[in-house]
Parts: structure tokens; sequence; C-alpha cells
């Protein structure tokens, strides 16, 4: 089977199943346009390529095709995007100015990060509301808790979230709910502390006296109405979605309620399968391992037996509370009324006015993963100072044993540790993937010290954070075998339900990352389907109660990202238009080359630097990649003859001939008798000449030299072996940095740093261009040969070296930014190798054409 140049077209492999390529070196070329013919239709979509060809085919307005054929910088967004642009309709100033407040009050959200936005949970307010006055009054310590309560029952008499229905959350909320009112109610004389009006158990306190209102009781029926009545769901309801530590503290709750002589049907055989699996777990508790080292059991104290306090207050956080849960702290202080449980307890009953969370602070988990959404929704560009400060912050509390989801813990889970892993080495702060030796035992990963059964979102972020190795890196290949094979069993297995959060569509999102692991991935595409997968508001996290985290799930990210995508897009599809043009202008098509084929360059360019003000750089790539296939299949005859050596040999004696003169000079003149030679020469310099005027128009600097030079030396190696993979890594990347205007290439050639990523890269690039689509057997196995695994191991740790160079920060370094384009375009070539040229162009069509809704 015959395989394609890289910026014509990758013959690309179906996705495969692990994070393994494998490499031929046999190549055929043939004709692009050919191919396109396959390219009409995708697993369940049918795409019409030559409609998309056409799509946008006229200019707007003739002004902005002038400007955009030149290539200079029509929108500037140099923080938000403050400019309108008066041609098209997708840049109306309404538009910008919504884009604008959603960026500022994300902003808000993002400077006003504390301990955590958390909802409040019904359940842990109930038991933080059983506390009594610890001075011995006999009334309740937190009276506005009771309060919250009254306030919070749902219309069908249940406490929990209103939103979204799971029985297990619903009935250990409202049972905890009665437990607490009915607590109260059998002693309502000893109910006032100290205030001249208090609302308690919608009992009214006036001057001393009270009247007991008919509404306290109508609540506490209402909610064991609704116990009774739902309590057969709990038989139906997925396992996955069963609160934390259910089977634990719900049997506490019901001994409390017994106590009350509450009437719930005790013998039910539903509660005594509770009974059975909380004796089952209990059993398997090490008592002693639990009074003297800090585990996750210090999250459900409310829920055990016969517990040690003289040891276990030595196990406290920092902040007096028992690995933050406010219902085991409560637990705590019903035992032992320690002064540091009662401070924790106070201050977030003053926090959240009279309700708590299931668990707080969360500050780590807010920090991380609100950067993640912003990342993975394509809009973190707007928000670069605020994500700095938020990892900063996560970098101070950052330990060789990993976080949990708050600071200064002495637990630590493998979910927020790879999720802040995964951000603070692609932000190039030091972190040791050594960090991960302590969630590994026998091979295998696991998200806490004793967990019975893992959560597909721990596994999922590990194998995320995974993909992110350094050479040298084993504990992390491990951790992507590990991970990848469970996610892959459990997505065959049709069981992608996690127990931590209901989400939108985590099948998609895992179902994605599986198939376009991080090197394989090109940023826009990944955003267009997160797009369609991120529920914003609608998720809903699973803790001892169901929770929403308002930073992190929110309507606001998901209406920029929807702004931001068609905005970009329609900007990407002007610049299509103009693209055409120049395809036009130039005289291209003469040579052979399609339409199609300059759709692929400039998807891989707008795919992968997508950002309205990068223009220059992505149609500086585009048109330098498809001249490159232009020049090298006009040039070759399918054969290896001395000519076609020769016709090189030429081609490059009149480029350098002309190279030190004015580009003024070459309009018009006869440069060569061989008429290809002398078109294709014509439109290369006039090209280099546009790009080279809208560097000099944009940032003040003459690139004409440097650029004329990148071109030389990729045109050499071409000439001399005929291989036009060789170097053409390089040209991109050249060609992108020298048109952003930052980097002059006098200053960075000489640097150390830089033999190395143009080496890597060449050499990367250069395999990854070799890629031949693998021959799958029936069963469903690649035939690989230890030749094609070792080059195979060969790529992935080029590429290992590579985002090694590009993350890693030293003192004596290159800009960031310079060095990420090595990154940026080494991801597209493996990108095309990946993909085959079904999902390719399904790809186009989402990023390129299909609006967002």
């Amino acid at each position: 089977m015959s395989s394609y140049s890289i910026h014509h077209l990758f013959l690309c492999s179906s996705p495969i199943p692990s994070s393994s390529l494998s490499f031929s070196y046999n190549h055929v070329s043939i004709p692009f346009a050919g191919t396109w013919q396959s390219w009409g239709k995708d697993k369940g979509h049918n795409v019409d390529i030559h409609r998309l060809c056409r799509a946008i085919s006229k200019p707007r307005t003739q002004e902005y095709a002038g400007v955009f054929q030149n290539g200079l910088p029509v929108i500037k967004w140099n923080e938000v995007v403050d400019d309108d642009i008066q041609e098209g309709e997708a840049f109306k100033s309404l538009e910008l100015s919504k884009i604008k407040e959603h960026v500022e009050n994300i902003r808000s959200m993002l400077g006003s990060m504390e301990d955590g936005e958390i909802s409040c949970s019904a359940y842990d307010t109930a038991w933080v509301a059983l506390i009594e006055d610890v001075n011995g009054s006999g009334s309740p310590q937190f009276p506005s808790t009771l309060e919250w309560i009254s306030d919070n029952q749902l219309p069908d008499g249940s406490w929990g979230d209103k939103h979204i229905f799971v029985a297990h959350d619903r009935l250990i909320n409202t049972l905890a709910c009665v437990v607490a009112l009915k607590t109260w109610n059998l002693h309502p004389d000893k109910c006032q502390k100290g205030t001249s009006k208090v609302l308690i158990l919608n009992v009214i306190f006036i001057s001393d006296t009270y009247i007991q209102t008919q509404h306290f009781f109508f609540s506490l029926l209402k909610g064991l109405s609704f116990f009774k009545e739902n309590i057969s769901k709990l038989e139906d309801e997925k396992a996955e979605h069963m609160p934390i530590g259910f089977e634990v503290v719900f049997p506490s709750l019901l001994e409390i309620a017994r106590s009350l002589n509450i009437e719930v049907p005790y013998e039910s055989p539903i509660f005594q399968n509770i009974y059975e699996q909380r004796d089952l777990k209990l059993t398997r508790i090490p008592k002693e391992i639990m009074h003297n080292v800090a585990t996750t059991l210090l999250h459900s104290l409310e829920g055990m037996l016969d517990l040690d306090w003289e040891k276990l207050l030595k196990l406290q956080c920092q902040d007096g509370s028992f690995l933050f849960s406010p219902s085991s702290t409560a637990y705590a202080v019903m035992q032992t009324k320690d002064e540091n449980c009662l401070n924790y307890l106070t201050k977030i009953v003053q926090r959240f006015n009279g309700g708590v969370p299931n668990v707080y602070p969360v500050d780590l988990f807010e920090h991380i993963w609100a950067i993640d959404r912003l990342q993975r929704l394509g809009i973190s560009r707007y928000f670069n100072p605020d994500i700095k400060q938020c990892l900063d912050y996560t970098y101070r509390y950052w330990t060789e044993e990993g976080i949990c989801w708050a600071r200064n813990t002495r637990v630590q889970d493998i979910d927020d540790t790879a999720m802040g892993f995964r951000l603070l080495r692609l932000h190039g702060y030091e972190v040791s993937a050594d960090v991960f030796r302590h969630f590994e035992k026998g091979g295998e990963f696991f998200c806490f010290v004793g967990q019975s059964n893992q959560a597909v979102t721990g596994i999922f972020n590990l194998y995320r954070a995974s993909q992110l190795r350094f050479p040298g890196d084993q504990i992390l290949e491990d951790a992507n075998r590990f991970s990848s094979d469970f996610l892959r069993e459990k997505q065959a297995s049709n069981q992608l339900l996690d127990k931590w959060i209901i989400s939108k569509d985590l099948s998609g999102e895992v179902g994605f990352a599986l198939k376009f692991p991080w090197l394989a991935s090109l940023p826009r595409v990944e955003t267009r389907f997160y797009i369609e997968q991120y529920g914003g508001e609608d998720e809903v996290w699973i803790g001892k109660t169901l929770y929403r985290m308002p930073y992190v799930n929110n309507n606001a990210y998901l209406e920029l990202a929807k702004l931001d995508f068609n905005n970009c897009q329609a900007l990407h599809q002007m610049e299509w238009n103009g693209m055409q043009r120049w395809y036009w202008e130039m005289g291209l098509g003469d040579f052979g080359m399609s339409r199609r084929s300059l759709l692929l360059s400039y998807f891989m360019a707008a795919a992968s630097i997508f950002e309205p003000e990068r223009s220059q750089e992505r149609l500086a790539w585009a048109k330098t990649a498809f001249l490159v296939e232009t020049i090298a299949s006009s040039f070759h005859s399918g054969i290896h003859r001395p000519s076609d050596y020769e016709l090189r040999k030429r081609f490059v004696q009149v480029f350098t001939s002309l190279g030190d003169a004015p580009f003024s000079h070459f309009n018009g003149r006869k440069l060569d008798s061989n008429r290809t030679m002398q078109k294709l020469i014509d439109a290369l310099l006039r090209t280099l000449n546009y790009l080279s005027l809208d560097a000099l128009v944009a940032h003040g600097r003459d690139i004409s030299r440097d650029i004329r030079r990148a071109w030389e030396k990729w045109m050499l190696k071409w000439a001399e072996e005929g291989d036009r993979h060789q170097g053409v890594a390089e040209l991109v990347v050249q060609t992108i940095n020298l048109t952003s205007g930052y980097w002059p290439t006098e200053e960075l050639v000489p640097h150390p740093q830089y033999p190395r990523l143009s080496n890597l890269i060449n050499t990367v690039c250069h395999q990854l261009c070799h890629y031949q689509k693998q021959e799958v057997h029936d069963n469903g196995c690649f035939n690989n040969t230890d030749t094609e695994q070792s080059r195979t191991r060969e790529i992935e740790s080029a590429m290992q070296e590579l985002a090694q160079v590009v993350l890693e920060n030293s003192s004596d370094d290159i800009d960031s930014r310079f060095k990420q384009t090595f990154l940026t375009v080494a991801q597209s070539f493996y990108y095309a190798a990946h993909c085959d040229l079904e999902t390719i162009i399904f790809h186009i069509a989402k990023v390129l054409f299909e609006k967002v809704h």
C-alpha cells in the first residue's frame, strides 16, 4: 500500500488501539487528486469535499480580500477583542461585545478563587445541626443550620440536588434532615439560643417566647413520606452513582432514626443488603492503620464504630477538620467537643450562611479543573495571567507524594495529582513523574490507598497525564499501559460511568482521548469536540452527596467557547477564501495541484495555530507547505531518473542566483527557458515577497533574507536526495517564527538549543512522512515486525525528547513561544500519520465549516 507526503497528504492508518505506531520506509508517490475520491464520506457522516472546497468562494469585500492576500494583521486581540471588524457578519460588534462580557465575567471568577465555590449538602448540614451547644445549654450549637434545612426542602418533600434525581442522594439527604428536625423537636423548649428572633425548625421565638408553627411538622412529615415512597428506587440505580461511603454512613443514620422512633421500614430487604455491605466493608478496615495513618476513612467517621478518638485527633488536618468533611468533623465534635473541629465548622457555617458543603475546602480541585476546562474549550488564551496565578498556587502546595482536592493534607489522590501534574508540566513547572510511584502496586494504579474499585475519571486523568512522558519516565510508560487497557476495557463493555461525576458525555471524552492521544491531537479539533461534550452548569459531581462546582462547570465557559469558536471559524473561512485566490493568481493549478490539496494544507495550519491574531503565521505555514509539495511534485516523475536530479539542481541554482536581488526585480523577468521552472520560481518569489512585506509592515522587521535562506536550506537537501521530506518541518517552523515578528534568525540559530530542536523535528517528522498504513489481520492485531517496532520506539523516543526540550525551562533558555512552534508542527505531522483519510476530512468539515450551536 502506498503512502503520501506529509503536506500533500500522509497516508494514514485507522486510529490504532495504543499510542504506538508502526512505520514503513516504502514510499511510492501517487497523484494526490486521485485519493480525494475516497474522501467523500466518513463513518456515519456524509461529507461533500467538493462543496467544502467551494465554500466561501467569493470575497466578502474587496478591501478585506486585499488585506488578507498580503497577510496583514487585521485583528489585534492583545487581551480582549476590542477592535470591531466590519467585514463579515461573524465579526459584528455585538458578538465581540458578548465575547468581552464573558471574558470579564470569567476573569472575575478566576480572580476571586479562594477555598472554592461549591454547593451546600443537606446531609452534611444535618450532621452539623445535630451538634448540641458545647456549653451545655441543650440547644443547637448552630441554629442557622436548622434554618437552612427548613428553607431548602424541595417541593416533593425531599432534600438534595433539585435539578437531578439520584435516589441514593435524595434518600440520604432526606433521612439526615428528618433526623435533625426530629431530634430538636423532642426539646423545643431548649432550642432558643440567646436571640430575640430566630427561626429554627420553623419554630419562631419572639422575646424569649415561641410560637410553634405547623410548617415544621409538615416539613418533617413530607420528608418522611418521600423517604418511604422512594426506598424501592435504590434497587434499580446504577452503583456508580452511589455517593461516597453510602453503605457505611447510611446505616448510622438508620440507627439514629430508630432511636428517635422515626417510622421507617427497618426490616426492608433493601436496608438489610446495605447493612451487609457495611459489615463487609468494616471488616476490611484495618483499625490499627486507621488510627495511626491518615487515610480516606477519616472522611466518613460518622459511619464508624468503636473509634479511639485520642489517636484520631492526632490525624486532624491543619484546619481542624477530618479530611475536610463537615459531617465527619461534626461527628467528632459530638464525641469529643474538640475546639479545633468546632472552629472549622464555625467558619464554614458562617461562610455558607447556615449550610455546609459535603467537602471543604476544594481549592486545588477548583484551581486546576477550571484551567483544564478553559484549555480544552479553546479559550485559555484570554486568561493567561489568571492561569499562571492558579498554577503558581497549585505548585506552592505540590509535594513529592502528590496532592488532593485541598491544600495541606497528608492524604493524596491520583485524580488531582494527575491533573495537576499534567498542567504543571505543560506550563514548564518542574514536576517529577516519580510522584505516581505512590499510587502503584503490582503494576496497577489506584486513586487512594486501600481503594476497592476504580473511578473512570481518575484513571482517565492518569491516562492524559501519562502522555506527557519525557525520556526515562518509566512509571509513566507503565501508567499509560495500565490506564489505556482499563479505559478500553470499560469502553468495550459500555461501562464508562463514573463514581465521581455525572457529566454530559464522558464516554465521548474518553473515546476521543483514546483515539487521538496528546501527540496526535490538534488543538482546534479537540476543542470542536469538547464543546459538544462539555455539559456546562448541568454537570454534577458525586461526593457524600451530589454537589456542584460553579467555577469548574458553568455556562459562561461554554458560551464563550461557542462564540470564540464561531468567530475564529468565520475568520478561517475568509482566509480559506484568500488562499484560493492566491492559488489562482499564482497559477498553482497548472502544476497538477488541486484545491483539495490546498484545503488540507490550510486545515493543518488552522487547526494548530487558530488564534485570530496569528493569521500571518497560519497563512505562512499553509502556503509554505503547499509550495513545497507543488515544487517537489513538479520535479518527480515517479521513477528515479538522472534528468530529475539535474532539473532539481538547476531549479535551486536559479533560485539561489536570484536570492540576493531585490524582490521587485523578479516580476516580469524571464527566469529560465524551462517554462515550468520559470512559473514555479515566480510563484515562490512572489509569495515570499508577500510574506516579507507583511512582516515588515506588521513588525517593522525585514525577514526577506532569512526566509530565502530557510528555503535554500530545504532546497539543497531536496535537490541532492530528491526527498521532499528532508528538512521540511524545520522550514515550516522557521517560516512561522519569522512571520510572528518576535525572533530574528541571527539571534536564534547560534543558540545551543537550536540545533537540538531542529535535529529532533527533522528526524521525527521525516520518519512520520514515510509512515505507511499497517496491515491488520482478521484478529485485529497489527503485523508489526521487529524492524517496525524499533522504528516506532525511535519515533516515540524522539517525540518525548522534543517535548522535554520544549516544555522544560532553564535559565539560558530560548523563548518558550519559539520552542512551542517546534512541538506544534511536530504534532501536526503526528496527527496526519495517525489518522485515516476519512477521519481527516471529517475533522476538516467540523473545524472549518460546521458552525457550533
